[in-house]
Protein backbone atom coordinates (compact mmCIF):
# COMPACT_ATOMS: atom_id res chain seq x y z
CA UNK A 1 0.00 0.00 0.00
CA UNK A 2 1.59 3.12 -0.89
CA UNK A 3 2.30 5.91 1.80
CA UNK A 4 0.01 8.88 2.51
CA UNK A 5 0.67 12.39 1.80
CA UNK A 6 0.56 14.58 4.68
CA UNK A 7 -1.21 17.71 3.08
CA UNK A 8 1.71 20.43 3.78
CA UNK A 9 -1.04 23.82 4.70
CA UNK A 10 -1.91 21.28 8.06
CA UNK A 11 1.81 20.78 9.16
CA UNK A 12 2.13 24.53 9.64
CA UNK A 13 -0.81 24.99 10.98
CA UNK A 14 -1.33 22.08 13.55
CA UNK A 15 1.33 20.82 15.90
CA UNK A 16 0.33 17.46 17.61
CA UNK A 17 0.99 16.75 21.12
CA UNK A 18 1.97 13.50 23.23
CA UNK A 19 -1.63 12.64 23.91
CA UNK A 20 -2.48 12.81 20.42
CA UNK A 21 -4.28 16.43 20.60
CA UNK A 22 -3.57 18.97 18.09
CA UNK A 23 -2.22 22.60 18.95
CA UNK A 24 -3.23 25.82 17.25
CA UNK A 25 -3.08 29.31 17.29
CA UNK A 26 -5.70 31.81 17.41
CA UNK A 27 -7.19 34.10 14.28
CA UNK A 28 -7.19 37.39 14.31
CA UNK A 29 -3.53 38.23 14.94
CA UNK A 30 -2.32 38.84 12.25
CA UNK A 31 -3.07 42.85 11.40
CA UNK A 32 -5.22 45.80 12.28
CA UNK A 33 -4.03 45.17 15.93
CA UNK A 34 -3.86 49.12 16.66
CA UNK A 35 -7.38 49.04 17.67
CA UNK A 36 -7.29 45.73 19.43
CA UNK A 37 -6.91 46.22 22.98
CA UNK A 38 -4.05 44.73 25.01
CA UNK A 39 -5.76 42.42 27.01
CA UNK A 40 -7.50 40.75 23.24
CA UNK A 41 -4.08 40.53 21.65
CA UNK A 42 -2.80 38.77 25.17
CA UNK A 43 -5.72 35.88 24.51
CA UNK A 44 -4.92 35.94 20.59
CA UNK A 45 -1.52 35.24 21.73
CA UNK A 46 -2.23 31.66 23.28
CA UNK A 47 -1.69 28.28 22.56
CA UNK A 48 -5.09 26.52 22.61
CA UNK A 49 -5.86 22.31 21.62
CA UNK A 50 -8.45 21.78 19.02
CA UNK A 51 -11.89 20.38 19.48
CA UNK A 52 -12.57 16.71 19.57
CA UNK A 53 -14.93 17.36 16.82
CA UNK A 54 -12.12 19.05 14.35
CA UNK A 55 -9.63 16.74 15.39
CA UNK A 56 -10.90 13.80 12.44
CA UNK A 57 -10.19 15.66 9.72
CA UNK A 58 -6.78 16.79 10.58
CA UNK A 59 -6.04 13.33 11.85
CA UNK A 60 -6.24 12.32 7.84
CA UNK A 61 -4.40 15.80 6.78
CA UNK A 62 -1.77 14.22 9.32
CA UNK A 63 -1.27 10.54 9.23
CA UNK A 64 2.00 10.64 10.24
Amino acid sequence: MPKLKTRKAAAKRYKITGTNNFLRRHAYRGHLLMKKSNKQKRKLSQVLCVNKSDKAPIKLMLPY
